[in-house]
Formats: C-alpha cells, sequence, structure tokens
C-alpha cells in the first residue's frame, strides 16, 4: 500500500505532463541543405535585395538597350554638338567628339558585362579543375600545380596584360574574347588556391570515405560528393571576382589595350573624356559613375552571399 502511494506521488502520465513538448524536435528551425539556409538568409537581407534588383537592372539594360535609346551610339557624331550640354532625347549632353553620352553609357553596359561573365566562368572551369585536382589528389599533381599557379599568381593582372596583350597574336586580333582571355589567364590561381582549400578540408570527410568503401572510384567521389561539399567559397568569390573582371576590363579599355574603339566601353569613354575635364566635366562623370554602380552592385552581392553561406552564422 506504501508502495503505491510512492508511485502515485513521483510517476506521473506522459499524457499530462509538459515532457513530450520539451523534448520535442523543432523541425521547422533546422535548414534542410547550406544552400536552403542562405537563400533563406538572403531573402531576407535588404542588401541582397538591392543589389539583386540593381544586377537585374544592368542585365536588362545590356540585353535591350533599344529599349532606354533610340540613338546609334557612333551615329550622328556631328562636330557642332561638341560638349553640348543637355537637350531633348539627349540628357547627358555629348561629348567632344558631338557623340550622345546617354546612348554610350547604355550601350557600354553590354561591353562590361559579357567581358566580367564571360571571365568568371573561364576562371571557374581552369580555376576549379586545377584547383580541385590538386587538392584530391596531392602528390606530384599538387606540387606541379602549386607552381604554376606561384607564376601566374606572382603577375598582377593589370601589369601582365599589359605584356601579355602586346603579344602579336593578341595586338593583331583584338576583341572582346581577347580581353576575355587575358583576363582568365592571368585570374584563376586565385580560385584555385580557394578550391584546393576547400577540397582538402572536404576530402577525408566520413561520407568521401563512405563513398569510396562502397565503391565509388576517386573521380567519381570527387565530382559527386567533394566537389558540392567545396564550392560555398568559390561561388563567393566569383561573385566578387565579377565586380573586379569588369573594373580590369575598363582599365585595360583605358589604357587602349583593351576592347577594341568600335565596341562600347565604359574605360573608352572615361579615357576620351579627359580631355573635357576642365570644360565639361559631366562628360566624365556618368560613365564613371555607371562603372561604380556596377562594380558596387556585384561587391554588395557577394558579401551578401558570403554572410549567407557562412558556416559560423548558420543555426546549429
Amino acid at each position: 500500500m506504501k508502495h503505491d502511494r510512492l508511485d502515485d506521488h513521483f510517476v506521473a502520465s506522459f499524457d499530462e505532463d509538459d515532457l513530450g513538448d520539451t523534448d520535442a524536435l523543432r523541425v521547422q528551425d533546422a535548414p534542410l541543405s547550406l544552400w536552403s539556409d542562405a537563400w533563406r538568409k538572403l531573402r531576407r537581407r535588404p542588401l541582397f535585395i538591392v543589389s539583386a534588383l540593381m544586377i537585374l537592372a544592368l542585365v536588362f539594360i545590356a540585353l535591350f538597350p533599344g529599349v532606354f535609346t533610340q540613338v546609334p551610339p557612333n551615329q550622328n557624331c556631328l562636330l557642332e554638338n561638341s560638349e553640348a550640354g543637355p537637350r531633348a532625347g539627349h540628357p547627358f549632353g555629348f561629348t567632344f567628339q558631338g557623340c550622345d553620352v546617354y546612348s554610350r553609357v547604355i550601350y557600354g553596359t553590354q561591353a562590361s558585362l559579357t567581358v566580367g561573365v564571360l571571365a568568371v566562368l573561364c576562371v571557374l572551369v581552369i580555376g576549379v579543375t586545377f584547383g580541385a585536382l590538386a587538392g584530391y589528389y596531392g602528390g606530384w599533381l599538387d606540387a606541379v600545380l602549386a607552381r604554376l599557379g606561384d607564376i601566374f599568381f606572382a603577375l598582377p593582372l593589370v601589369l601582365g596584360a599589359l605584356v601579355v596583350t602586346q603579344l602579336p597574336l593578341f595586338r593583331q586580333n583584338q576583341s572582346v574574347w581577347t580581353v576575355v582571355l587575358v583576363i582568365a589567364l592571368l585570374g584563376w590561381p586565385q580560385m584555385a588556391r580557394l578550391t584546393r582549400g576547400a577540397v582538402i578540408e572536404v576530402r577525408n570527410a566520413d561520407f568521401v570515405t563512405a563513398a569510396r568503401s562502397l565503391g565509388v572510384s576517386r573521380f567519381g567521389a570527387l565530382v559527386r560528393h567533394v566537389l558540392p561539399n567545396a564550392i560555398a567559397p568559390v561561388i563567393v568569390l566569383a561573385t566578387l571576382e565579377l565586380g573586379v573582371f569588369i573594373v580590369a576590363e575598363a582599365t585595360l579599355s583605358f589604357l587602349g589595350i583593351g576592347l577594341p574603339q568600335s565596341v562600347m566601353s565604359w574605360g573608352h569613354d572615361i579615357a576620351a573624356a579627359q580631355q573635357s575635364i576642365r570644360t565639361n566635366p559631366t562628360i566624365l562623370i556618368y560613365p564613371s559613375v555607371a562603372l561604380s554602380i556596377c562594380v558596387l552592385s556585384f561587391i554588395m552581392l557577394g558579401d551578401a552571399v558570403r554572410d549567407a553561406l557562412d558556416p559560423k552564422s548558420r543555426t546549429r
């Protein structure tokens, strides 16, 4: 009888207490994956929303410049309009050669985004391939690729481009693809180093060992398991480097060794506006502001993506 009283006093029914609520797992608070958690954070960040809208606007301008201006950038350039101020249909005025500044700024978006995107894609292919192979296989392959990367890494991008573009092969074939090739040739080492470090961190993980024990080949494990889990920092760097490569293209065009004069480029316009900086500085300001906004939008996007993919900020 006494034993029954003790049981009644100390033992409670599971349905009557709140142990179930206390021990319940909050499934809705746990992220499904790195990417779902990153997207949940990104869509709540004003920095990402603003930068994404800016980039979408730039892409739309680059794809459909005719929607924003009906004036051809290299036509109807009359010397009588040299350095003239804004007027109806020409809100930014005219260049020293009498060309419409607004039209050239709009059409210059195409070259900058094209060179930036293509250069990043080429750098991703080269850098991720070399970095993944070096980090996963190691040994002599790692040593050879590391020394090769050190050679290119020692060359500053603009200085190396000055030398490479003077070669007859590049000087006689000046085009968008030439600039992309030069930037990719000199810009892949940083991507390769980052990929190598990320692959080294993942290659000895338990899920990679389990895949190998199940019969997956080394290359298959690299492609199917290692790279997908090491790609996050690579995406962040690619987003940031897109802005860097756009600046590199504008710098090379400013120096006269980038895009040909027939291609609209903010670098060309900034270089040509130097002679008007005292008489009409707005000719220099407009392409400079357009370049700054373009680069700033990708830098803001890169910062937002980096914060979202940072494993230290994820919910544990």
